[in-house]
């Protein structure tokens, strides 16, 4: 049965082509969203950008179909239409009538009102406005069409279990063959384990080109002083030191090691055996808790609250596995080796033969990611690492962030692998704090 769905401000910010998103229902889109939408459309952010986006959008539909206060009809059998109300607002309740949500809101209730053949549905990303919805008896959800839930995100790791005498052969071989029946994706991460001896396991990747589970590649000694700690960390590194992966999205709560392994391998590619010709770090600006406002200095030292988790990690790094010394890393930040910045001026960047990580992902939008991984030129290698749990920036959520919507999308490309790391291994404290609280 065709619906109709009424569509929040926020809707359209995120998402402009949300429009075209909802099937074979009618759209519509009240006028006080447009005139919200007006107000950003003079910003030099993401939400500025999708503002003029929409603008722009609605006007062609405007230009190419006839009047949207009459309705448009699209080519999947839907149809759009922006709404104005015929009657000032007459919510039932002591709600600020003079809000736009309210007016917004009214919107949705004189639709359900003048079309009662149709179910109306109010659609925004806004849980509180939902609430109220809610509570005045209007159906509401939120917008799903970008939405990836972590609990159904794909860890990255398989097990099956096999007979002794194959797992035996996987390391004499490297490489073991799996039955037709199982049908892994590319890069999948596999434990095999022994049937009649649990304890006798053996760790390896699904390579889609040969069909085969092939050996890790990850060194003994560990890579820049760091040794993997658990059977995630190790499939992780193995990731990250392949050539043939582009792409890698690591997902894990803090203290799990994603930043640490993302820097040693990218040091090792890097510095050590040249594949790429800079390491460039990077994590968007979100302050955690109240912001300290306008900070002193040149950029650089503007920069560097901002990025001294990443100092700190190639602190440790330094100390522990290189023979340079704990503050050797300033001379490769000098010589452009390895660069540290924000993602604000990457857009209409060109970057090839780097290996780009990006920290803290989980706060940038899908958008934000699209241009990121978009920058990439022949031979960059892009990482993405971030916990979905911890997330600053107000306009996602653990759903609707980029970091988990590109695991998602990628699932399946053989230029792209994912991980999600379970246990915490930077202090029995941060593993016990990251469970309890």
């Amino acid at each position: 049965m065709k619906k109709n769905y009424v569509l929040d401000t926020n809707v359209l910010l995120h998402d402009p082509q949300a429009i075209f998103k909802f099937e074979d229902n009618h759209v519509v889109i009240p006028i006080y969203v447009i005139e919200e939408v007006d107000q950003f459309k003079r910003e030099g952010s993401e939400r500025g950008r999708n503002a003029r986006q929409i603008c722009r959008l609605l006007d062609d539909i405007r230009d190419k179909h006839g009047a949207l206060s009459n309705g448009v009809t699209f080519p999947s059998g839907g149809s759009l239409s922006v709404a104005v109300p015929s009657r000032r607002l007459e919510l039932p309740s002591a709600v600020d009538k003079g809000s736009m949500d309210a007016a917004i809101l009214q919107t949705a209730f004189e639709i359900r009102k003048t079309d009662t053949a149709r179910p109306t549905v109010f659609v925004t990303m806004d849980t509180n406005l939902r609430i109220r919805a809610d509570a005045l008896g209007m159906v509401a959800q939120t917008y799903e069409n970008e939405r990836v839930e972590v609990d159904d995100l794909e860890t990255g790791i398989s097990e099956l279990e096999v007979d002794g005498p194959e797992i035996d052969g996987f390391f004499r071989e490297g490489a073991w063959t799996p039955p037709a029946s199982n049908h892994w994706a590319p890069n999948v991460c596999v434990l095999l384990r022994d049937r009649n001896n649990p304890s006798h396991t053996a760790l390896g990747r699904y390579d889609g080109s040969r069909q085969q589970v092939v050996a890790l590649r990850t060194p003994r000694e560990g890579v820049m002083g760091v040794r993997p700690r658990n059977k995630e960390q190790a499939f992780a590194l193995d990731l990250l030191l392949d050539e043939n992966i582009r792409l890698v999205t690591l997902v894990g709560k803090a203290g799990t090691g994603k930043t640490l392994l993302a820097l040693a391998a990218g040091l090792r590619r890097t510095v050590e055996e040249g594949i790429y010709t800079r390491m460039l770090v990077s994590r968007p600006i979100m302050p955690l808790g109240r912001d300290l406002g306008f900070l002193p200095g040149d950029v650089d030292e503007k920069l560097n609250p901002w990025m001294q988790p990443i100092f700190d990690n190639l602190e440790f790094l330094f100390s522990s596995g290189a023979k340079k010394g704990v503050r050797a890393y300033a001379e490769l930040l000098e010589s452009g080796q390895i660069q540290v910045e924000p993602l604000t001026y990457i857009r209409g960047r060109s970057l090839p033969q780097q290996f780009i990580i990006v920290d803290e992902a989980q706060n940038l939008t899908p958008h934000e990611i699209k241009t990121i991984i978009t920058r990439s030129g022949d031979g960059t290698k892009i990482v993405l690492t971030g916990d979905p749990g911890q997330i600053d920036n107000p306009y996602v959520d653990n759903a609707s962030n980029g970091l988990t919507i590109a695991a998602e999308r990628f699932h399946g490309e053989k230029l792209a692998a994912h991980i999600t790391l379970a246990k915490g291994e930077r202090s029995e404290l941060a593993e016990l704090a990251a469970n309890l609280l």
